[in-house]
Parts: structure tokens; C-alpha cells; sequence
């Protein structure tokens, strides 16, 4: 069975060759996914590796808190993404933030 490790602070010229290299120190790197922004396409200084779990549990305990180009590796086991309920940043569904103090329609009609 894989574990999918989380990898931060990556310098943002780190590379998926210096990345794979590190790791295959430890086991057999099965993916590597490095994140970039979705708009300037440049590296946002994490990503994702999968190994199997021994090697990723040698992984973690060997390279979390190491240095790499000048700036101390976070590595731990990946936690499942929370749902972000498409992007609304908070709203309701009519676009707005909420009552907020202001009359709403529903109020209105109330009257």
C-alpha cells in the first residue's frame, strides 16, 4: 500500500528531478505532483510524493525539518482536502455575504 507525503517549502526553483532524488534516497518514488498556481503556471513551492509506507515512513522521519537550497523541508503524510464549497469564498448562494444588518427580501415580504 502507497502514502501520499506532503512537501512544503520548497524553494520555488526546486525541480521533480532534485525532488525524486531526494526521495528515492528512502524507497521508490511511485508520483510526484508539484504544484503550481493556476493562472501564472509558476511553482507554488509544494507538492505531493507517493511511496509505499515504510519508505514513506523513512522518508518523513529523515527528510522533515532538512535543509534544501536554504529552506527547511515540511514532510508529513498528505491529509484529504477539505471541501472548499466551489470557491465562493464564504457567500451564500444568492452572491452576497449574508444579511449583514441590511434588509433583505425575505424581510420585506415579512411586513
Amino acid at each position: 500500500m502507497s502514502k501520499k507525503l506532503y512537501v512544503g517549502n520548497l524553494s520555488f526553483d526546486a525541480t521533480e528531478t532534485e525532488v525524486r532524488e531526494l526521495f528515492e534516497k528512502h524507497g521508490t518514488v511511485e508520483s510526484i505532483a508539484m504544484i503550481t498556481d493556476r493562472d501564472s503556471g509558476r511553482f507554488r513551492g509544494f507538492g505531493f510524493v507517493e511511496m509505499e509506507d515504510s519508505a514513506a515512513n523513512a522518508a518523513i522521519k529523515a527528510l522533515d525539518g532538512r535543509d534544501m537550497n536554504g529552506r527547511s523541508l515540511k514532510v508529513n503524510e498528505a491529509k484529504p482536502r477539505e471541501d472548499r464549497n466551489g470557491g465562493n469564498g464564504g457567500r451564500n448562494d444568492r452572491g452576497g455575504y449574508g444579511n449583514r444588518g441590511r434588509n433583505s427580501s425575505n424581510d420585506r415580504n415579512r411586513w
